[in-house]
């Protein structure tokens, strides 16, 4: 078949731009760039022309490059070029741009279809047991019955004409998080996999983390999203929590075989040179901690319109480059977008999301070294399990003496100094601790090697009840307004789903108590929303229980695969008595 997937050959040839990456110094550096192909280049210029001609109301670029062609590249492209034009800026009509897309494209998501999972059945056998109240469990079901809705397939044409589809040829069926997000997507896929394995969904959840695999013996590491235009960034890695918990439920040891080599080689990329950070601490003791850092120079293919929008107030190319490197970074840790990386809050060209080490990023990590350690005794594999405890070891070591405030009882964010993304380590300074408050503070808890410390997680539940985090539908990812989705008064099905865990698995009776409190709060308001909407949604409103979330760079999108996840694992943990009231 034509071969146009970007192989590891290819990105052994990765070519390297020099820019300047921190503004307003003459420090260089040297930024890996992975190239996109023509078809993305091409569908960002009908993407601009779209804009240009239907106008902004309604207008969502990510459309433009999820479209398929009819015919080759050359011939649609060379028809592009001859729309007629009028006025100044050469506009398309609307009428000819439309008779335009339709005679030469195939509809965003023409490529996947409809799959019916073969281990999907209306009410599995041994369905959350704990679950009593009758309304509960026919909406549970409900929610269950949605998987058959997410389930796609990647159509044969995809396989045998790659170069005519932005959507990569994934080889098993795909859970889709819903709505515009019509392709696999990364970190989603862990909180998926959990509401799978509630509904006893084994193979589905084994087919994810195939695909997966697939990625990383294909890419070197799991991709943002399985598009072609994602091909320059990761995301929060959480393959080897997908695997350790399919395992947990499955015994299945050769899923762990094929999984190893693939987590070794993630492993391998989040503490390569790009990623990789050095901090030394007052004692003159090293730690190496790691970074979100997007392999990418340019506007984001499916946001191409709005990045240029944003990017205009730089006068320099060189600014230009490092914004959009920084907003492709921002994008890689799923906080698209957030006051977190933001050096001005209430300014979003202030982005430097490769100038900070996130605790978020640098605990996924550490919990893949801890599942790497597991599954490699699973194999009987000794010396992989120790070295990766020793990794682990140090991890911890690192978080606690860089992130950890014990006066606030937080694990804080690290800004890099000015330029030090550009050096190989640099000196700790108890300033560069962004002590803003984030729910991502607290994400160590989810982490045997922090909430099996009951002295800590007494010390961090009270910084956590007193933070303002808590509300009546849930936790707010932030104490700041700023009109960002991945701020207040948004919640986020994942930020509820590892605070609640790593809360519960501690032990302790009054962290018991808050967990389930906080996850009662979020079944509610999932639930008090779907009586209202009919769909399940991407984010709530803390504030008001029922309310989905806004703000960003799209509209509220439905579904939705991780908030389905979390709702079902939620009620396989904490069950629903017969007498508690599920409204709001």
């Amino acid at each position: 078949m034509a071969q146009q997937i970007l192989n590891p050959v290819f990105f052994s040839l990765l070519f390297l731009t020099t820019m300047t990456l921190t503004r307003g110094l003459s420090i260089k550096c040297r930024v890996t760039v992975v190239p996109t192909t023509p078809l993305v280049t091409f569908l960002e210029r009908v993407q601009e022309t779209a804009l240009d001609t239907f106008g902004e109301k309604n207008f969502d670029a990510k459309l433009y490059v999820d479209l398929s062609l009819k015919l080759n590249l050359s011939k649609t492209e060379k028809a592009f070029d001859g729309l007629p034009r009028s006025g100044e800026n050469g506009t398309v009509s609307v009428k000819a741009l439309k008779e335009f897309i339709a005679t030469y494209f195939d509809d965003a998501g023409d490529d996947l279809l409809y799959y019916d999972p073969v281990d999907f059945v209306p009410e599995p056998e041994g369905f959350l047991p704990k679950v009593k109240n009758p309304e509960v469990r026919a909406w549970a079901l409900e929610v269950h019955a949605l998987w058959k809705n997410l389930s796609r397939k990647v159509s044969d044409g995809v396989r045998e004409q790659p170069e005519l589809h932005t959507l990569l040829p994934l080889p098993e069926a795909v859970v889709v998080p819903g709505s515009r997000f019509i392709e696999v997507y990364y970190w989603d896929s862990y909180w998926v996999i959990r509401g799978l394995l509630s509904s006893k969904m084994y193979e589905t959840a084994k087919a994810i983390v195939t695909n997966l695999i697939f990625l990383v013996d294909t890419y070197g590491y799991v991709l943002n999203g399985s598009r072609a235009y994602y091909t320059n960034r990761s995301q929060p890695p959480l393959l080897s929590a997908m695997v350790y918990e399919i395992y947990n439920r499955t015994c299945d040891v050769e899923l762990v075989r094929k999984a190893l080599p693939a987590l070794l080689k993630e492993h391998a990329f989040w503490n390569s040179e790009i990623h990789k950070v050095t901090i030394q601490d007052a004692q003159g003791c090293n730690h190496n901690l790691s970074r979100y850092y997007a392999m990418w120079n340019k506007p984001r293919p499916e946001s191409s319109t709005k990045d240029k929008e944003s990017a205009s107030k730089f006068l320099s190319n060189s600014e230009k480059q490092q914004f959009y490197h920084d907003i492709a970074s921002a994008a890689e840790s799923g906080w698209d977008f957030s006051t977190r990386w933001m050096r001005n809050t209430s300014e979003f060209t202030t982005l430097s999301t490769t100038s900070i080490l996130p605790v978020d990023l640098n605990v996924y990590i550490l919990k893949m070294e801890l599942d790497i350690a597991f599954l490699a005794n699973v194999l009987g594999n000794k010396a992989t399990m120790e070295s990766f405890l020793e990794a682990a070891e140090a991890r911890k070591n690192a978080i606690n003496s860089v992130f950890w405030n014990g006066e606030k009882g937080q694990w804080f964010d690290y800004r890099l100094t000015n330029g030090t993304i550009c050096k190989e380590s640099e000196t700790w300074q108890a300033c560069n601790q962004n002590q803003n408050v984030y729910a991502s503070n607290f994400i160590p808890l989810w982490i045997d090697l922090f909430h099996s410390d009951a002295a800590l997680v007494k010390n961090v539940m009270g910084s956590f009840q007193s933070s303002g985090l808590i509300h009546v539908a849930g936790i707010a990812t932030s104490l700041i307004n700023s009109g960002q989705q991945w701020d207040f008064p948004n919640g986020w099905a994942p930020l509820q789903h590892m605070i609640v865990e790593g809360l519960l698995s501690s032990g302790l009776k009054e962290a018991r108590s808050l967990a389930e409190d906080i996850a009662v709060r979020w079944i509610k308001t999932n639930y008090v929303g779907y009586k209202k909407t009919g769909a399940i949604h991407e984010k709530y409103d803390v504030q008001k229980c029922g309310e989905f979330g806004g703000g960003g760079e799209y509209i509220p999108q439905t579904g939705f695969g991780w908030s389905n996840g979390v709702t079902l694992a939620f009620l396989e943990e904490f069950g629903w008595p017969e007498d508690r009231s599920i409204g709001c």
